[in-house]
This record gives C-alpha cells, sequence and structure tokens, in this order.
C-alpha cells in the first residue's frame, strides 16, 4: 500500500516527467543494450549482457518507486494553507537561539527538499521540529551534538 506524500504542483511535475523519461527513453536504451550484448555470444560467461541486466533491473526498481510515489502522491492547494502556523510549503524565517543566526527556509515533501535552494523536508530534523509552531514560539530540534533553539520569526507562503 503506498503512503499519501503531498507536492506542489512542480514538485509533481517533476516526477511524472522523470517517470516519463525512464520510461520513454531509458527503458528501450536497457533494452537495446540487452539485446546487443546477447548477440555477442554465450551468456554465461558474457559481463557485458550481466551489466546490461543488472542496469535494466535498476531502472525498473526505480520506475517501480516513482509510480508507487505517484500512487499516493496529493497536490497541495495553497490557498487553503494556514498562515499562522508552520506547514508544508511554509517559507520561515528562523533564529538559532544559541548564535543569533537566522535562517529561511521552505518546508517541502521530501522529494523536493534542496538544501542549497532552502528546501528542507518536513521529515527532518528541522522540518519536523518547525512543524505546527506559530510565530514567536522556539522549536527544539533534536540533532547529532544536541538541542538546538529555534525562534520562529516569521511565516509566509510561497
Amino acid at each position: 500500500m503506498s503512503q499519501v506524500s503531498y507536492y506542489t504542483e512542480e514538485g509533481l511535475k517533476k516526477l511524472r516527467a522523470e517517470l516519463a523519461q525512464l520510461k520513454d527513453v531509458e527503458r528501450p536504451k536497457a533494452s537495446l543494450a540487452i539485446a546487443e550484448a546477447r548477440d555477442k555470444g554465450d551468456l554465461s560467461e558474457n559481463a557485458e549482457y550481466d551489466a546490461a541486466k543488472e542496469a535494466q533491473g535498476m531502472l525498473e526498481l526505480r520506475i517501480a518507486r516513482l509510480e508507487e510515489a505517484l500512487s499516493g502522491a496529493r497536490l497541495i492547494d495553497e490557498s487553503q494553507l494556514d498562515n499562522s502556523k508552520v506547514l508544508v510549503l511554509s517559507q520561515v524565517k528562523i533564529k538559532n537561539q544559541a548564535n543569533g543566526m537566522e535562517m529561511r527556509y521552505t518546508l517541502v515533501a521530501e522529494s523536493e527538499a534542496n538544501l542549497a535552494a532552502g528546501k528542507i523536508s518536513v521529515n527532518s530534523p528541522i522540518g519536523k521540529g518547525l512543524l505546527g509552531k506559530s510565530v514567536g514560539e522556539i522549536a527544539q530540534v533534536q540533532v547529532p551534538n544536541g538541542v538546538v533553539n529555534f525562534e520562529i520569526l516569521e511565516i509566509n507562503r510561497p
């Protein structure tokens, strides 16, 4: 049974595009590589054939995982989101209580996380700690070297 995951429109488009690329382009390439390796002779001693079969297996596994993710995917209706609390798709400005450093993150589904772009997963330690908090509240986040306290300074929508 697939797990329900919430995606932005952009994230859902990326998933669908990747699945289409794998099915329409990569799958035929894998089949062709297997056919070419098979034509080279004895399969019991054909490392190229074994490698092509293994690559095809990995490709099919990725396709199956994407199909499962899409079967449980739900599009987030951004107009229905509450700005008073940190939720998925919230743009949050936080302040580290220990060093005074301010950061801005957007909470997204795990598959859309990209730290370089300021997008963190709602399943990450910081994401979990921020969820449900309001402006002015302190989020206690468990990290490998202890607990870090973050003050919620702002909550916005993209």
